[in-house]
């Protein structure tokens, strides 16, 4: 990990350039998933007496905050790319996309707890705002503000896009992570140092005792006297 792919200036911004407009789509795509779930079914359900509906909006709510993260770091990659020189930019962008990879990965797991929680209870949480309702008269009412038909298939659908969406900013952050690593030489530094490491180890086994070298020299001195 210490060693990546050394590219050329223009390489760099070419490559920083793709994977920050695909951060900043992924993310923009993802907050709108999130803001989506959130408006027309969890703030419908949630109740602070229900461990299950709270799992369902700190999953949901988690989620959208690290898309702003990703954004966040998509905006940061596009304008490194354009100016490769600040060293302030540069270790801004190592935050964020440490940032934005963690908080993704968290995320994701966040939802698929969700999903199988809902799949476990066959979506009666979420259905628990309509349960004193006659559903098939009346799908959306005062007792059922939405339309309890299709809340489960949506909700569900809806969560798998931003499983995708999250996987997609997992892999182009870690991407954007290695490609910072690699313009503040980071790699360069982890190598030398472990060459110098190698060449202080070697040393002691190179050299020679010096009480040996003055044995020698003593034994080669009274073999000339002799002679």
């Amino acid at each position: 990990m210490c060693q990546v792919g050394h590219l050329n200036p223009s390489s760099h911004q070419k490559v920083l350039m793709k994977t920050g407009l695909i951060l900043l789509i992924a993310g923009h795509l993802n907050f709108i998933t999130g803001a989506l779930v959130h408006g027309t079914v969890l703030r419908f359900v949630v109740t602070p007496q229900d461990a299950v509906t709270l799992q369902y909006l700190i999953a949901n709510t988690a989620s959208v905050m690290a898309a702003l993260l990703t954004i966040s770091c998509g905006i940061a990659a596009l304008m490194l790319s354009r100016y490769l020189t600040p060293a302030t930019l540069k270790w801004a962008l190592l935050t964020l996309s440490t940032c934005s990879s963690l908080g993704c990965l968290s995320c994701l797991l966040g939802l698929v707890v969700a999903m199988g929680l809902t799949l476990g209870n066959q979506g009666r949480a979420l259905l628990a705002p309509c349960a004193g309702a006659n559903t098939a008269l009346a799908p959306v009412s005062r007792e059922c503000p939405f339309d309890p038909t299709r809340v489960y298939s949506s909700t569900l659908s809806l969560w798998a896009v931003s499983l995708l969406l999250e996987s997609m900013e997992i892999i182009f952050g870690i991407r954007c992570l290695l490609l910072t690593l690699d313009l503040l030489h980071l790699g360069r530094c982890c190598r030398g140092t472990h060459r110098r490491k190698v060449s202080l180890q070697a040393a002691p086994e190179e050299s020679t005792d010096p009480g040996q070298c003055l044995g020698l020299l003593r034994l080669d001195s009274v073999e000339t006297a002799q002679l």
